[in-house]
């Protein structure tokens, strides 16, 4: 007759097994269950323009050719309304801070898309502004949000390792790009 210590043990291993072979169907079960496809919603505040914007640029897995057209032109050079394809990884990498900051608030764009023509005559201006900007390519933005601090906007744009992110705090902006990972500012 067993005793008590080897009931036990053989009451557990058959409840283990149960177990596993149930997490077994379940998890056959689970792997022919589609994920759920998420939309992807971004609001925009074009500080030079006044206009605004809240769209939602991705559903059911795929991109919307009209929300990134409008976000296109709302990003658009406003020195000489020069629209051009903003790169999709920007967007994804703006609704991802959006997310980690957990915040509704609309991104206030201090530029989007620059023209060749504009970003020579404002590297001529400044030193700080790069002669070949990926602004020019529609894979940057200089933004900040209300209610977030702008080094706070920066840390966590910085955690998400998903390109270049300067700090500019006499000007009250923080610069994203889908470039390679790297920071600077202060």
């Amino acid at each position: 007759m067993p005793n008590k210590h080897q009931q036990s043990r053989r009451s557990f291993l058959r409840h283990m097994g149960s177990l596993t072979a149930g997490l077994a169907v379940s998890s056959t079960a689970l792997g022919n269950i589609k994920p759920a496809a998420f939309d992807k919603t971004l609001m925009f505040k074009n500080l030079h323009t006044g206009e605004a914007l809240s769209t939602t640029f991705y559903a059911a897995g795929d991109y919307i050719t009209e929300s990134l057209d409008n976000i296109n032109y709302l990003l658009r050079d406003h020195r000489n309304n020069q629209v051009s394809a903003i790169d999709p990884d920007l967007l994804t990498l703006l609704y991802n801070l959006k997310k980690a900051l957990r915040t509704t608030n609309p991104f206030h764009v201090i530029s989007g898309y620059r023209s060749p023509e504009t970003n020579a005559m404002l590297s001529q201006r400044s030193n700080k502004v790069a002669k070949k900007s990926l602004h020019m390519q529609g894979k940057a933005i200089d933004i900040r949000l209300p209610g977030i601090d702008i080094k706070h906007l920066q840390r966590a744009a910085l955690a998400l390792q998903g390109g270049g992110v300067g700090l500019y705090t006499r000007s009250d902006f923080v610069h994203l790009d889908v470039g390679r990972v790297r920071q600077w500012g202060s």
